[in-house]
């Protein structure tokens, strides 16, 4: 299990994660959302142990991550941005994490790179970015460790290599019990992949839930009544935006559906819809509920 108790980061006067809580237990896809800037790729340089934080502590199974090389051993991280050695290709690549991770498998190897359709013998800085994302992903699986960390997994990937990539990870995650976490502003990516999800903003984590639960608690509701009223009649509920046009209304509602639909229901409604909501709404509402919408503006 990965622990993170009271995490603080700081980038001189920058405050990266300020007092981040979380617990991500072991076999599990876990998703990291966020604003720009929340937070999201510092956090996974600092369960990589690439970063050692200014105040708090990471843990690995009650093991500090920093400076520890028996808990990096069990860790591969794919940042954002790849590096790979000049002029090295696929085979050279494996040569070298062969040598830092013992559960290093050559024919796991050898079947991902069939399966991605690559050629391990060309230098890798000269393919596509799509590429490149796809050689890390696959040296990554075939390293075999514990935990897997992607930042920004599907960025450059075409929908088909997305999917593959989603797959593999996923089966990867089932057949050894290794834990993932992903990072990417691609929520339809999520939504199919992660079993919980994280929401960072401005360095702390909002909120974390299982993908069904999060989806469930928050949903479109439409109602409209014959007689005229406003807002006020839906004073109780807890509601993260509201519109109306006329006799019909439209909010989203945070809460349980079955007592909201209970609720309206005893009102009488000439109309009532309750609709769910794709991940991608949901990341929306929220954020708009944290102040960072630009529907006003725009």
């Amino acid at each position: 299990m990965i622990q993170a108790e009271n995490v603080t980061m700081k980038f001189d006067d920058f405050v990266a994660l300020n007092q981040l809580n979380c617990s991500i237990p072991d076999g599990c896809v876990y998703g990291l959302v966020g604003s720009n800037g929340a937070g999201k790729s510092t956090f996974l340089r600092l369960i990589s142990g690439v970063y050692r934080p200014a105040e708090g502590k990471i843990e690995i199974d009650g093991h500090a991550v920093y400076e520890n090389p028996d808990v990096k051993k069990q860790i591969v991280y794919i940042p954002d941005e790849l590096y790979f050695l000049p002029q090295a290709s696929m085979n050279r690549m494996a040569k070298l994490y062969a040598a830092v991770y013992e559960t290093f498998s050559y024919e796991r190897f050898t079947h991902l790179t069939q399966t991605f359709g690559l050629n391990p013998t060309v230098n890798i800085n000269t393919v596509s970015k799509g590429m490149k994302r796809q050689a890390a992903t696959i040296l990554a699986l075939a390293a075999q460790p514990r935990y897997l960390y992607f930042d920004e997994t599907f960025d450059g990937l075409d929908p088909v290599m997305r999917n593959l990539v989603k797959n593999v990870i996923y089966n990867d995650v089932v057949e050894r019990k290794a834990t993932a976490i992903i990072s990417s502003h691609s929520l339809r990516e999520l939504e199919d992949t992660c079993d919980q999800l994280a929401l960072l903003h401005k360095g702390g984590i909002i909120f974390e839930s299982d993908i069904q639960n999060l989806k469930t608690s928050l949903f479109k509701v439409q109602v409209a009544f014959s007689d005229t009223y406003g807002k006020e009649r839906f004073d109780g509920f807890e509601m993260l935006d509201y519109t109306q046009k006329g006799s019909v209304a439209t909010f989203i509602a945070r809460g349980d559906r079955d007592a909201f639909r209970e609720k309206l229901e005893d009102m009488r409604p000439l109309l009532l819809d309750i609709l769910p909501l794709s991940l991608e709404e949901v990341f929306l509402y929220e954020m708009e509920a944290l102040g960072y919408a630009f529907k006003d503006v725009l």
